[in-house]
């Protein structure tokens, strides 16, 4: 049935865009506002991981409560609502589109508006270097969009996947409120940050392999030694350098010859075709998988 929910929730995705504005969840902001205030500027992992997991009890809880009646019609139906939430906030597909067709239009400031959302940052100033970063934000954000979540799902159902999403919304909520003050990273964002580096752990993995089997295989490889040998210091950061690096390797070939001034859309067309191919591998193997256990 997980399978069926995932299948649904990535088929009904493409079809309801008009409502992504709604799985926005803005009540969480001032949850993690309030946490951030308890926490206050200690740092305290314990406290941070209770944070996290208050909002995900209630859709464990749901998930039970809902198992075994009608032939698990509501459960299912209930998963496809949960994946749906989760595979956001916003769509990457319209975001890296909607990039795309601004660079085509010519319109920079409506460019650098959209870099601005996959970047999770400002995209002005950056000049020749934007492009390289628009691209590894692409491969960074498919995980934090896509693939975390689908693997969650597959581990712990919907709360999984729920769990996997809040703590992506919460590192970024934080994030977000210490640069707008002009702070440094506080201790809560570090927390933050690292559990949810600690649950992307394992998809980002999965993804940077998955990005090297639907790109160039042999130059991904080695800028994942690269990327093992440059580690950074934390979870998080580890996790978007792979990522990064494996992403862009796998696609560099195909970009070979292309006149210059049509690099930025082709890199940012390329680096979604790259996570598009990803997915259906993504698929076929949790199909194989579900297929496997079923038999055995």
């Amino acid at each position: 049935m997980s399978l069926l929910a995932l299948l649904l929730a990535l088929l009904c995705e493409r079809g309801l865009t008009h409502l992504f504005h709604l799985r926005e969840p803005r009540w969480l902001d001032r949850y993690c506002d309030w946490v951030a205030r308890r926490l206050g500027g200690a740092t305290r992992m314990p406290a941070a991981v209770t944070a996290l997991m208050l909002p995900v009890l209630p859709v464990a809880a749901l998930d039970v409560m809902l198992g075994g009646h009608l032939l698990g019609l509501p459960q299912l139906a209930f998963a496809v609502i949960v994946l749906l939430v989760s595979f956001g906030p916003r769509d990457l597909r319209d975001e890296v589109d909607d990039y795309i067709a601004a660079l085509e239009r010519g319109d920079r400031d409506e460019a650098d508006g959209r870099a601005k959302e996959l970047l999770e940052a400002d995209a002005a100033g950056r000049g020749a270097g934007l492009r390289e970063a628009v691209e590894e934000a692409i491969f960074v954000q498919a995980n934090n969009r896509i693939f975390g979540v689908i693997l969650w799902f597959m581990l712990l159902g919907p709360a999984g996947a729920w769990l996997f999403r809040v703590s992506d919304l919460m590192r970024r909520r934080m994030a977000f409120e210490a640069a707008r003050g002009g702070d440094a990273a506080r201790p809560q964002d570090r927390a933050f940050a690292a559990l949810h580096g600690l649950l992307a752990w394992v998809p980002a993995r999965l993804a940077a392999g998955s990005y090297a089997l639907a790109g160039s295989f042999e130059d991904a490889v080695g800028n994942w030694r690269t990327a093992v040998d440059r580690a950074a210091q934390s979870v998080l950061d580890r996790n978007d350098d792979l990522l990064a690096r494996v992403g862009k390797a796998s696609l560099q070939p195909s970009l070979a010859g292309l006149p210059p001034e049509s690099l930025d859309a082709a890199t940012a067309r390329g680096a979604w075709r790259i996570v598009s191919r990803s997915t259906l591998i993504w698929l076929a193997l949790i199909a194989l998988l579900v297929l496997a256990g079923s038999a055995s």
